[in-house]
């Protein structure tokens, strides 16, 4: 007759029994028997309630997916041509992801005989690296594919700290762009 060890209701070690008079105890208990370890030699079983041990599984997954922090990737697209007003308006807006923890991809799209040019995307690419380098760090250098040239910034360790500074209490200055 196949036997297993058992381990009981309340987590105390029972021992080696056969399957017949571990299925009994279990019945007795009005719980379920449940192989936790079917390599071992001989094979371990648990007396418990099976239904209630799925759901409070289920319940720790959802909790650990619900503390996971879901990194959002936020974009802001230019074109060679657009001035450096209409750059800085973007510019804050990135800046403003940036704080918040967020990456930003910039991406400079070409129309027509533009493409000819990628040394001023990759210029305007710079510039916005560079007002934004107090904040980010570059993740993904510039780089062209098909009729767009991006690059992802991603928020720098400071700038998380100064951040939650902020969250707590400490005023925020952010410097304006000097008006021409």
């Amino acid at each position: 007759m196949p036997e297993v060890r058992m381990i009981g209701p309340n987590g105390e070690n029972i021992g080696v029994v056969n399957i017949k008079e571990a299925l009994r105890i279990a019945r007795e208990a009005e719980l379920d028997l449940v192989e936790v370890a079917p390599n071992a030699s001989p094979p371990v079983c648990r007396v418990m309630d099976f239904g209630k041990f799925l759901y409070e599984r289920t319940k720790k997954e959802r909790e650990a997916r619900k503390a996971q922090t879901k990194i959002e990737i936020k974009e802001i697209r230019l074109r060679p041509k657009t001035n450096e007003h209409h750059r800085s308006f973007k510019t804050r807006d990135a800046r403003r992801w940036l704080l918040e923890g967020m990456k930003v991809r910039v991406t400079v799209r070409f129309r027509g005989r533009e493409i000819t040019y990628p040394e001023l995307a990759l210029e305007d690419l710079r510039e916005v690296a560079e007002e934004l380098a107090d904040v980010s760090t570059i993740e993904q250098a510039p780089n062209l594919e098909g009729r767009n040239m991006s690059m992802v910034l991603a928020p720098s360790r400071a700038s998380k700290k100064k951040s939650t500074a902020a969250e707590g209490g400490e005023p925020e200055t952010l410097e304006k762009a000097p008006t021409e």
